[in-house]
């Protein structure tokens, strides 16, 4: 069994269809009709038995059942950890809701959905949870402050989890995937206009990330970044000194917004 949120759209659809071949799924987002289109069109193609599970987890009633269910599960294998959201603006421009919303969905769900799940798969020493994280964890701009933050804590949530999975000896995988910018409803969502954001050469394809991701947790890799070019960035930011970092990111903020 796979449960995957955030499965309405986007990477969480493509998951959906990548997995059903070999697993039964729970499907988590908010937004039920198209959460039962999906599920009629994965049983119709493969013999998977698929559960809708509509939640808001950015609300405690909605995040608690998910998280009851993934718990109670017996034969859970998988936990996509894929929800979120992105929203443009300055830290202190008048959406504090909206970013709050953010981090009770990218890091208070995740702490809650990971926790139930590990304790079910620890327990059968089988299983692995995804966390889907960005580039954004790092590189950081101007504009996606809480973004930016929520995935960087995603990451080092991840890793952590990883050791302690390591030194107890545990078979259970934990992976965080990092992709850059993705063809996705995403940037629809936050209203922002992809040809701002970078050359359709770094633009990936949500099949290649998805695909990307699955091979490399059947290798037990931590840290997934698909797409050289994002490979190539993440490698050298890395390496750089911090004021060498913040010049470079502040270059890329200034030119995104046209400045000279």
């Amino acid at each position: 069994m796979a449960v995957i949120t955030g499965a309405s759209s986007g990477l969480g659809v493509v998951f959906a269809r990548r997995l059903a071949a070999e697993n039964d799924l729970v499907l988590v987002a908010r937004r039920k009709e198209r959460l039962e289109a999906l599920a009629a069109e994965l049983t119709v193609q493969y013999p998977c038995a698929v559960t809708v599970l509509p939640a808001d987890l950015t609300d405690e009633k909605g995040l608690g059942e998910v998280a009851e269910r993934i718990a109670a599960e017996q034969n859970l294998a998988l936990l996509v950890n894929n929800a979120g959201f992105g929203a443009r603006g300055l830290f202190w421009a008048p959406n504090l809701e909206e970013q709050e919303r953010m981090y009770r969905l990218h890091i208070l769900a995740t702490v809650r959905l990971s926790h139930a799940g590990l304790r079910n798969m620890v327990e059968k020493n089988s299983g692995g949870i995804i966390n889907v994280a960005s580039v954004a964890a790092f590189v950081r701009r101007a504009g996606s402050v809480s973004y930016g933050a929520t995935k960087t804590w995603m990451t080092a949530f991840t890793e952590g989890l990883f050791l302690e999975l390591r030194s107890s000896r545990s078979a259970v995988k934990v992976q965080a995937l990092c992709p850059g910018f993705t063809y996705t409803e995403f940037h629809d969502t936050a209203h922002i206009d992809r040809n701002s954001m970078a050359r359709p050469s770094f633009w990936l394809q949500p099949e290649h990330v998805v695909d990307e991701s699955l091979k490399a947790l059947r290798q037990g890799k931590l840290f997934v970044v698909p797409g050289w070019r994002y490979k190539a960035i993440v490698a050298l930011l890395s390496t750089l000194p911090a004021p060498l970092r913040l010049a470079l990111e502040a270059a890329g903020t200034n030119k995104e917004h046209g400045e000279r």
